[in-house]
């Protein structure tokens, strides 16, 4: 059997009942979120079973919600014997990936992304700045289009590689907007503007980066038990303080998803076990390469019935 490697998803990847019922049959899922709810001062739990989906979907809720899911089905799945030899996670489940490899103390990363997710909503004015997600168009061509757009004074840049035809551009609302009109020119079949609260993973998120930073040098951060692949580098990284500074680097960076998931397969990967809430990163990883195994750990079924033989 080849390698395995433990993938956690990002924002856009919450829905309202997340959780809930690994936290029903699974004492270790149950004990993630009551640490998460006193981590925060607030019941984040509440939010991942119940709602309002409007709530759930406000950035600063939205990242520390996701991150508890995805650790409480990780400490349930856990019991399974399963052990990773890589991990990665896309955005914001980078910070999974870190709990995973015992890079952070949860109680200390959940409390990190509250605070990023309030940083990155604060950024930018409202109205100022978009995303669009591009289908068809090609890496070079896009990035050749949006260098174009930001040298005529409205900045827009790659913010999420994600498989192979799907990229999302984010940048000024005039950058975006001009990418929407100008994407078949790099051969983009449909630009579609994403509904979020800013213009992630580009330079105008350098505020929020900044800020981040300083929460960051805050935190105990230990090397990694298993080699962590970063979004910034698509590359393994073990160091600890190297980890730290690729998340500040990554709130102003494109997401390599495509090149972390070749990356892993080019180690030897051939089984993905996403966990956490949905299954996006699955349908990523099979546009990347259709000959992999992924298998999804999204709730207390698949925490018991994932098949890894």
């Amino acid at each position: 059997m080849g390698k395995i490697a433990f993938v956690f998803p990002g924002q856009g990847a919450q829905a309202v009942g997340m959780g809930k019922d690994a936290a029903e049959a699974f004492e270790a899922s149950r004990g993630v979120f009551e640490e998460a709810d006193r981590a925060l001062g607030f019941s984040v739990s509440s939010l991942c079973f119940e709602g309002p989906e409007d709530s759930l979907r406000q950035t600063a809720n939205t990242q520390p919600a996701l991150l508890a899911t995805s650790v409480a089905l990780l400490e349930a799945f856990k019991a399974r014997g399963v052990k990773p030899d890589f991990v990665a996670g896309h955005s914001l489940g980078e910070y999974s990936a870190l709990v995973a490899a015992n890079v952070l103390d949860f109680a200390d990363a959940i409390r990190l992304v509250r605070a990023r997710g309030t940083f990155m909503e604060e950024a930018v004015p409202g109205g100022q700045g978009a995303m669009a997600a591009t289908l068809g168009a090609e890496r070079e061509a896009l990035d050749a289009l949006c260098r174009d757009i930001s040298a005529a004074g409205a900045p827009v840049e790659l913010a999420n590689i994600n498989c192979p035809g799907q990229i999302v551009v984010s940048g000024t609302a005039a950058g975006v907007a001009s990418v929407v009109e100008r994407g078949k020119e790099a051969g983009a079949k449909r630009v579609i503007p994403l509904d979020v609260s800013g213009p992630f993973h580009s330079s105008l998120m350098r505020p929020a980066a900044d800020r981040l930073a300083a929460k960051l040098d805050e935190v105990a951060f230990r090397d990694a038990e298993v080699p962590v692949v970063a979004n910034v580098t698509a590359t393994a990284v073990g160091e600890g303080a190297r980890l730290r500074e690729l998340l500040v680097e990554q709130v102003v960076s494109p997401v390599l998803w495509e090149d972390s998931v070749r990356y892993l397969i080019a180690e030897g990967v051939d089984t993905f076990v996403e966990i956490g809430s949905g299954s996006v990163l699955a349908g990523l990883i099979k546009k990347i390469d259709k000959t992999v195994r992924v298998v999804s750990v999204n709730d207390a079924a698949g925490v018991n019935e994932a098949e890894l033989g």
